[in-house]
């Protein structure tokens, strides 16, 4: 029983692409590892931006500066 535990942050996923996210995943787990659909759970959390850092900043305030360096 595969558990899958996606974690993006949140801006902007659309329905669709968690959709496909879910589909592509669990038609991997039954490809590779020959696990079923029916038990295999896929699960996306959507993390705020204030909440997921990398390299000692905030995704927010990379983003601000991404945004500023255009």
């Amino acid at each position: 029983m595969p558990y899958v535990n996606i974690r993006v942050t949140r801006e902007g996923v659309t329905a669709e692409q968690k959709q496909q996210l879910i589909a592509g995943v669990t038609e991997l787990l039954e490809r590779v590892l020959n696990k079923k659909p029916a038990t295999t759970f896929v699960v996306i959390d959507e993390v705020d931006t204030d909440n997921w850092g990398a390299g000692g900043e905030s995704v927010t305030v990379i983003r601000k500066r991404e945004a500023a360096a255009r």
